[in-house]
Formats: structure tokens, sequence, C-alpha cells
């Protein structure tokens, strides 16, 4: 197998530039290419899955831990060429700033994985290399098996940082990128997501790729790919046991934040998937046992959302009669009783959460999660741990004293948060299912419950 880890000294160095123009260069030349996404990022393994044409998935030691990583890097790998693992923030940069937890260079001694770096050379040359070797230095478990000189302002200067990070840290420097604005990646938020997918961007990809196929060498990157075998002792989709029950998930534009991985598991325990559209106007189909309305970003389409009666009713009886239902961040808003656009519209929603959501500019929210459920909550009781991560603009307010779901923890502390009621679990935490089982294992269970009792 074939995999390399785009790793950068810091954020905005250009690693997702690089790392697409990479994708779409080795597919113009005739290669299967798998992209991977380090940490829970939804939009990057966009982009992957728009290039490459296969669904990219994360790959995050904190939520999933090593056995994941491996099982789904070794997953994910199946049929491919060569996996692109695109890494996140700076190459050392993770859960804290005195270990490697969560880094990109925890994933790539994990999966064994060469790390090719991307140096901002804007403003230096031989001061790259010295940059570099502190890379190198830092932590010698890290294969760092070349470099990319990115923003370089001419071939020339490009020759002046690979003659000095060759000779310093013995390495190549296999080639560069030049300043170029209009080959950066339009900004990356989440209403930029639909036009990926509607293929509004695709003649930007093959620029993209055009234009590193010109400045660097791919016949040594695909050298300094060279990994060996993953040999991934446990499967993430080992089960004892399956479940003979019909779970709704929604997907559209609004509504498509899902670890590939969490569906995967819950199609191993048995439920089969049944994919509808709210923003289709699609009601909830019939005969299912269980609802799954995972993230996205209702707000875009509030006012498209608040018209679909049909489908708000279907969802709000269904779930009042008692279907167990897990909605996170955009699902979660999407059952209150409405959400407030940031130019001050109020468009109603579902209404089955006493209280509405209001949007704002800027983030607030960011972060890992350790999720306990709070009493009554039938997916984690008794102490049962989930890990996931939370990401929104939005903040929630209660219209009656809150029926919490869970206990977050993060960074900044500990809080009650979500909602809850009969079999409806809602919160803004989006959920890693790897990395509690149990959790889907009762889901299921209470699914077929639900069925068994008519």
């Amino acid at each position: 197998m074939r995999r390399i880890v785009i790793a950068g000294t810091g954020s905005g160095v250009g690693k997702t530039t690089i790392t697409i123009a990479l994708m779409a260069a080795l597919k113009k030349k005739g290669y299967t290419v798998q992209g991977f996404k380090c940490g829970p990022d939804y939009i990057d393994p966009t982009y992957h899955t728009a290039v490459t044409g296969r669904p990219s998935r994360n790959l995050d030691s904190w939520m999933g831990g090593e056995d994941v990583v491996k099982a789904v890097c070794e997953k994910g790998s199946e049929g491919a060429d060569i996996a692109i693992i695109e890494g996140v923030m700076g190459l050392f940069d993770g859960k804290q700033a005195t270990t490697n937890e969560g880094t990109t260079a925890e994933i790539s001694v994990i999966t064994k994985s060469p790390v090719l770096l991307i140096v901002d050379c804007s403003g230096m040359a031989r001061s790259a290399a010295a940059v570099v070797r502190g890379f190198q230095l830092l932590d010698e478990r890290v294969k760092i098996a070349g470099v990319i000189a990115n923003r370089v302002g001419s071939e020339g200067h490009f020759r002046l940082v690979k003659a000095a990070v060759e000779q310093a840290c013995g390495i190549p420097v296999i080639g560069f990128l030049q300043k170029d604005e209009e080959l950066s990646i339009p900004e990356r938020h989440l209403g930029l997501v639909p036009s990926i997918e509607r293929g509004e961007l695709d003649d930007f990809f093959m620029q993209l790729g055009e234009r590193i196929t010109k400045t660097v060498d791919l016949e040594a990157l695909w050298q300094l790919a060279e990994a060996p075998d993953l040999d991934a002792e446990h499967s993430f989709l080992s089960v004892d046991r399956t479940y003979n029950v019909r779970i709704a998930v929604a997907k559209d534009a609004a509504f498509h934040f899902y670890y590939p991985e969490n569906l995967e598991l819950l199609e191993a325990y048995g439920a089969e998937l049944v994919f509808f559209s709210p923003l289709a106007g699609e009601p909830l189909p019939d005969d299912v046992h269980g609802l799954y309305i995972g993230g996205g970003f209702p707000e875009e389409f509030a006012e498209q959302l608040s018209k679909q009666e049909h489908v708000k009713q279907s969802i709000k009886q269904a779930i009042d009669r008692g279907l167990p239902t897990l909605a996170e961040c955009g699902g979660f808003m999407y059952l209150t009783e409405g959400i407030e656009t940031t130019d001050g519209h109020l468009y109603d929603m579902v209404g089955i959460i006493p209280g509405s959501v209001r949007m704002h500019t800027k983030l607030a929210a960011l972060g890992y999660r350790e999720v306990k459920g709070e009493e009554g909550n039938f997916l984690l009781p008794n102490g049962i741990m989930a890990k996931g991560h939370e990401f929104h603009y939005s903040t929630f307010t209660h219209a009656e004293p809150a029926n919490f779901a869970y206990e977050t923890k993060g960074l900044r502390g500990t809080k009650k948060d979500g909602y809850m009621k009969k079999n409806l679990i809602a919160g803004y935490v989006h959920f890693y299912f790897p990395s509690c089982p149990p959790m889907v294992e009762r889901w299921l269970a209470r699914c077929e419950q639900v069925k068994n009792d008519g």
C-alpha cells in the first residue's frame, strides 16, 4: 500500500490546496486515490470526495483510539492505489501543548505513514531548512520523508530553498507552488459544501491538478509514499448480534454530516438505512423503527425547510409516538421551534424541542467532547461514556426548564447540554460511534422494542 500524510508547519500554510491538487493530479494519471482527514473535520473530506470520487474518512486518534484509526485507514484504503491523508493544524498541534495526542504526527505514527511537510516559504530561503530541521528533531518517530515549498516567489527562490533543506535535512524537496491568489481554496465554511457537491468547483480542482503537475515531482511523491501494511488487529465493525430494524436517515444538502463509520456500524448491527430528504419535501419514510438526523447547516435552507409542513409534522408525530431518535447539531436545530438567521428572520422548524436557535457570525463552540448521559438517557445509561465534537455558530435558548440529555466535558470545563424526551436524544454534539459501540446497540435494541410493540 502507498499512503502519505500531507502535514503543515502550522494552520494556513496551504495543506488543503496542495492535498486537493495532488489528489486531482494523481487521479488524472489514472490512479485510484483515497482521501483521509486527520481530526473531526467534515468540510475538507467533502473536497476529497469530490476530487477522488471515493468517500473520504476521518482519522481521529482521540475519538477513535489507535485500533480504530488503523481499522478505518485499512478499510478506507481497500481498492485504492494510494491514500492521501490531510493533516490538521500544524504537524504537532493537537489536544494539548505537551503531547502528540490528537495530532497529525500521532496519526502518522499509528498508520506508519511517511509525512510530506508543507512549508510556507514566503520571505525565507535558508531559514526554511531550520524550520524543517526543527520538525525532524521534535519527535524522531515521525518520519518526515519530503517537503513541498509553498508560496515561493519564483523558480529561482524554490531552488534556494531546495538546496538549503536538502543539504541541512537530508530529505528531498519534491516541488513547489508559487504565490497565486486565484488558486487558493475559497474560504472553507459550511455554506460552500453544496457548491462542491453540485460540481461547481470541478474546473477549479482540475486547474489545481494541472498546476501542481508542472511544479511537483509526482514520481518522487509516489516513491516516498511507500508504507508497510497496517495489519489492523480489530475491526470497528465486529459485532456480537444484529437487530432487524430500519433506520430513517435524513440526508441532503441541509443534513449530511455523517461519519461513514457511524452509518457502517449501524449496518453492521443489522440496521437497514433508509435515506430521505426533508429539504426536497420527503416526509419520514413509512415502516421505520428509528430516526437519525445528522449535522449540516439547516440555517442555509431555513426558509425552504420551514415551508415543508408535511415533512415537519411527519417527524414531530413520529417522535411524539416514541420513535427512537438521535439528532446531532443541525438535526437538533431542526427539531427546535425555530431558527433565527443572522439577518433577524425567525423560521419555524419541527417544534418538538421547546426553544429556538439563534445564528451568530462568530463561532459559538468548537472542540472535542466526552459525553456522559443524564439519568433517563437510554443511549448512554449508567455512566457509559462516548466521544464526539462540537462545531457550531448558533446558540440554543430553552423555552422551559431544560431536560438535559447529557453532560459534556471539554477544554473549557463540564456542562449539561442537549435535550431528551421519551426516545429522543438531541444536542449539539456530533457523536463518533466507534468510540462507544454500546450506544449503537442500545439504540437499535430500543428500535427493535418499538417495532415489536407495534
